[in-house]
């Protein structure tokens, strides 16, 4: 059994706590996420199963897309509604829909964020939540990130406290510390309020399936159906087509000779036909050759 489940996060769930069920219903311990989504947080999370876990590092670069809710007036501890309030101020009067474009296109392009205390991310070898659970505020380094696209969206309420926001961004992008920081531009405390991933590593939320439809799914006999193929996470990736002898080689771990056709990415896959073989890059050495990254061991395909 390989290949990549795209999940529907639902709330209330650790991404460990995801992949801690797909193990018990599959039956099956080589099982990997994505990207980490907090328990607040529904939405896309892709599920790498059996031999699909070796492109996850492959997958964590790639563009991500949330929706989120910006809540003026209350800063919090976590920057999520999870938190407690430490800040706060009244909105007697919302910010106008120019207000809020213009804020949000102070963010378009690469900016620099602050690390919530309430992080996975180590300074001094510690994870930064854990300085923030024994009430110790310390100097995190800032870093860049890419906010690719960032838009408001008009909700059935059209309420300007909160607002809803769209953003398309690269990996490592904090939405609740962006949330923070637009809030700021308006001149308000601010949280948010409310997070949702709708797209990653090139899957949508179109092409996700809940729990109940994956445990129906192995009921009836059907998993089969809830898999992408491995190749679904790598379509960033050149490919690079080999015949049969080729083939051999490949699924041996064997160098190859550099190929004459210009490849578009580095790493690129290996494909025979419609198979999936191997990750390879050029040798850093051997210009003149290119070597393997990852190979795959699927014996039956999804």
């Amino acid at each position: 059994m390989n290949g990549i489940i795209p999940l529907y996060k639902p709330k209330g769930m650790t991404s460990h706590d995801c992949v801690a069920k797909m193990r018990r219903l599959l039956k099956i311990k080589k099982i990997g996420h994505t990207g980490t989504l907090d328990p607040s947080v529904e939405g896309v999370l892709p599920i790498c199963v059996g031999e699909a876990t070796k492109i996850i590092p492959f997958l964590l670069p790639l563009k991500k897309v949330y929706i989120a809710d910006v809540f003026l007036g209350k800063s919090t501890t976590t920057e999520d509604a999870d938190g407690e309030i430490v800040l706060e101020k009244k909105v007697e009067t919302p910010p106008t829909n120019e207000e809020i474009h213009t804020a949000l296109r102070q963010f378009q392009g690469e900016i620099k964020q602050v690390p919530p205390m309430y992080s996975a991310i180590k300074v001094k070898g510690k994870k930064l939540y854990e300085y923030a659970r024994e009430n110790k505020e310390i100097e995190r380094p800032s870093r860049t990130v890419t906010i690719y696209k960032i838009e408001r969206l008009i909700t059935e309420s059209e309420t300007n406290n909160p607002f809803r926001i769209k953003v398309t961004c690269s990996k490592g992008t904090y939405i609740r510390t962006l949330c923070v920081d637009i809030g700021k531009s308006l001149g308000y405390p601010a949280h948010m309020s409310y997070l949702q991933r709708t797209e990653t590593d090139g899957i949508t939320l179109a092409e996700t399936v809940t729990f109940e439809q994956i445990e129906e799914a192995i009921h009836l006999g059907e998993i089969d159906t809830i898999f992408l193929p491995i190749e679904f996470g790598l379509n960033h990736l050149a490919i690079y087509r080999v015949d049969e002898a080729v083939k051999r080689k490949v699924l041996q771990g064997q160098k190859l000779p550099l190929p004459k056709q210009l490849l578009k990415s580095e790493p690129f896959i290996i494909m025979h036909e419609n198979e999936l073989l191997a990750i390879y890059e050029k040798h850093p050495i051997n210009k003149s050759e290119i070597k393997p990254v990852r190979v795959f061991n699927i014996h039956k395909r999804v």
